[in-house]
């Protein structure tokens, strides 16, 4: 799996992000070594400004169990978490690996990368008006796919995500000859949460004057019996938490109008510039 994100979770208290107390620096690094007797994974980082200077160092995870997915050479993004109190914790979360220090290593489920030329499979989804809708509607046309839930309270994912889609929208409507071949959609990993009524709704919230075109930008969930076989082609990695929490990626896809991959954006690092020139340039 290229990138995973621990910690994209929720709970049923709509409890903030972070304690108050905790001070978020972003890390960018290279996994050195791990140590599951301490919980710690070494790593080699970029210098945070206001915090610390470029060095190697030991981080604890703020959950340890996932030192499992972290090995030397995995290049990766996450929040460093800095206690204000007296205790002065340090802790490693909101992980995302950005490239694997090596190709074998594998999470127990296999996931597939999409690559370039790989063809997209007809996934079958419901759509915000409660419709069935499948991605194969779709060819003929350039379609961008990412993964949200809409109870996602981490700001700089799924929010985020959403936000460069509204933005994406607003490029993509300023160009009538991109508009007209292109198709952006949201998949909702969380069909039990996320009724048509609530995608609508959501949808509502970040598009442009609040008025969404779903001809244009749409919103769908994939049921249980297929979100599985979603989730694996789309490198997907998603864990149900027994807190009802939610842990998994990001990605988005831009799918050409022959149902095969063009590029896959792991992470949410990407910039909707650069995407509208990747949409540009394949519909040239």
């Amino acid at each position: 799996m290229t990138g995973f994100i621990a910690g994209c979770h929720h709970s049923a208290t709509n409890a903030p992000a972070e304690p108050a107390n905790y001070k978020v620096y972003k890390l960018r690094g290279k996994v050195v070594s791990t140590n599951p007797a301490t919980g710690e994974a070494t790593l080699d980082h970029e210098s945070m400004p206001g915090f610390m200077e470029a060095m190697t160092m030991p981080y604890k995870l703020k959950d340890p169990s996932l030192l499992s997915e972290l090995h030397p050479g995995d290049k990766l993004t996450a929040d460093v978490l800095v206690s204000q109190n007296a205790d002065a914790d340090v802790l490693l979360d909101h992980i995302v690996i950005t490239a694997q220090g090596k190709a074998d290593y594998r999470p127990n489920a296999q996931f597939h990368v999409p690559t370039a030329g790989d063809a997209v499979p007809d996934f079958k989804l419901t759509d915000q008006d409660g419709k069935p809708v499948h991605l194969g509607e779709y060819k003929g046309k350039a379609l961008l796919v990412t993964f949200i839930y809409t109870r996602c309270p981490l700001p700089n994912f799924c929010p985020r995500v959403t936000k460069n889609f509204a933005e994406m929208e607003q490029k993509l409507a300023a160009n009538p000859k991109l508009y007209g071949r292109t198709h952006l959609l949201c998949i909702s990993f969380d069909p039990e949460h996320d009724t048509p009524e609530r995608l609508k709704a959501y949808a509502t919230q970040y598009a442009i004057g609040g008025k969404p075109n779903f001809k244009h930008w749409g919103f769908a969930t994939a049921q249980k019996n297929d979100l599985d076989d979603v989730s694996k082609f789309f490198d997907l990695g998603m864990t149900n938490e027994a807190d009802s929490t939610i842990t998994h990626t990001l990605s988005t896809t831009l799918i050409g109008p022959d149902s095969k991959v063009v590029k896959f954006y792991a992470g949410n690092e990407w910039t909707t510039d650069q995407l509208t020139a990747d949409v540009a340039a394949l519909l040239k």
